[in-house]
């Protein structure tokens, strides 16, 4: 019989790509995992890895491996949820990521909803890009990701993973108060000659709006970049810059900035994404919905 937890470091190792990442994931030392899949190696009979220079290849025997430690996976995880809905109350573990303009205007609602209404339930936030997050999620560092699509963008569809939309939101030129700006700019087209503050490259929101700005006829003169939007105001309220800012961000605070309405009044769409196989634990169902009465508050 193979041992169920050496399948599941031999899954590890073909996600994560090294022993000392397993190692590190896992919290063993990079021998011990080592040792436990030369011993899944003499359970299965068939060799499991091979030498690719510096660096450990599965071997066809070995994938077929990874793909049932998966489907255990699932079957344990589905049992789980089984067994927390047997409970006469809510309870367990929902280990969630969230992006920043969510993180502050969704989770404070529905952090305070959750302890009042199920105080057995233990959440866990940690802040992701939305891309690494839904990686993250399918390879279960987490239960539960909240993440943004912006128009003509699609997010990665992983399998196993379960989306339901919570709201959209608009997204608007934010520009300087008029006695701080710069230069005298009223539309997207005049801000051409401005600095712009951006999120790094690589993230659909920094994608998304360098694609508005080419299409408007210009390239964004990128001088600023911040993933912490919170900076990205101030640096645009202090006269600095102007950015592409989503109107989440404004929930529960007032602004300086003049926001303008974009010619196509672009949308960004907000989600949350879990696995199938944990989609009806009881929690993460209760966290689900205080995530979309929060974003129907919001939205009103």
């Amino acid at each position: 019989m193979l041992d169920v937890r050496r399948l599941v470091l031999l899954r590890e190792l073909s996600i994560r790509g090294t022993i000392a990442a397993v190692a590190e994931a896992v919290n063993f030392t990079p021998s011990a995992v080592s040792q436990q899949l030369s011993a899944l190696e003499r359970e299965a009979g068939v060799p499991l890895l091979r030498r690719a220079g510096r660096r450990l290849q599965l071997t066809p025997q070995a994938e077929v491996l990874v793909q049932a430690a998966g489907h255990v996976l699932d079957v344990l995880e589905q049992a789980q949820s089984e067994v927390e809905g047997s409970m006469p109350t809510v309870q367990g573990r929902v280990r969630v990521a969230v992006f920043q303009s969510a993180a502050l205007a969704l989770m404070p609602n529905a952090l305070h909803a959750m302890a009042t209404a199920h105080p057995d339930v233990r959440i866990e936030m940690v802040q992701r890009e939305p891309e690494t997050a839904l990686h993250e999620t399918w390879i279960r560092d987490f239960d539960m990701v909240i993440a943004e699509q912006y128009p003509a963008h699609a997010a990665p569809r992983l399998p196993g993973l379960q989306r339901e939309d919570l709201t959209t939101d608009a997204v608007r030129l934010a520009l300087p108060p008029v006695d701080t700006a710069l230069a005298p700019v009223t539309s997207i087209s005049d801000a051409e000659a401005l600095p712009w503050v951006m999120e790094p490259r690589g993230t659909a929101s920094r994608h998304f709006a360098e694609q508005v700005c080419r299409r408007h006829g210009f390239e964004p003169d990128v001088r600023y970049e911040t993933a912490d939007l919170q900076t990205q105001i101030r640096l645009v309220e202090s006269g600095n810059a102007v950015s592409l800012m989503p109107d989440l961000m404004w929930t529960g605070r007032t602004t300086t900035c003049r926001l303008v309405e974009l010619p196509e009044r672009p949308r960004r769409t907000i989600f949350t994404v879990v696995r199938a196989a944990g989609s009806s634990s009881p929690a993460v169902t209760a966290l689900r919905a205080e995530l979309e009465r929060a974003a129907a508050v919001v939205g009103d």
